[in-house]
């Protein structure tokens, strides 16, 4: 079986993580820290934001569904629908304290950006 893809459809996770995450506004939120990846199905299901502190140092990381990003080859980036003030509240979580992405932890942060799964 042969897959025909259009060039540049595909992408190594090494050049997702640490692109810029911008606002609709343009405003820089952050860049991607990790992708979080569905085991059986194989579909990445959050792009975790770095955002806040200073040079990598008190940075939390923020799980944003997948689906929310946009990528903008104008700004060689991704876009997303929220701005800096709906982080303040959002599900986060340390660099070294990763939780645990049970059905209760998604529901969570899918349902804080009002997106279905």
């Amino acid at each position: 079986m042969t897959t025909n893809y259009v060039s540049g459809d595909l992408i190594s996770s090494e050049k997702v993580e640490g692109t810029s995450v911008y606002n609709s506004g343009g405003d820089k939120l952050g860049s991607v820290d990790d992708l979080i990846i569905d085991k059986r199905s194989g579909q990445i299901r959050y792009a975790v934001l770095e955002f806040g502190g200073f040079l990598g140092m008190g940075t939390d990381r923020y799980p944003l569904p997948w689906n929310m990003l946009k990528y903008d080859t104008s700004k060689e980036g991704y876009v997303v629908p929220i701005d800096k003030a709906k982080l303040d509240n959002a599900p986060k979580y340390a660099q070294d304290e990763m939780p645990e992405y049970t059905p209760d932890y998604d529901t969570r942060v899918n349902g804080y950006y009002g997106m279905d799964r």
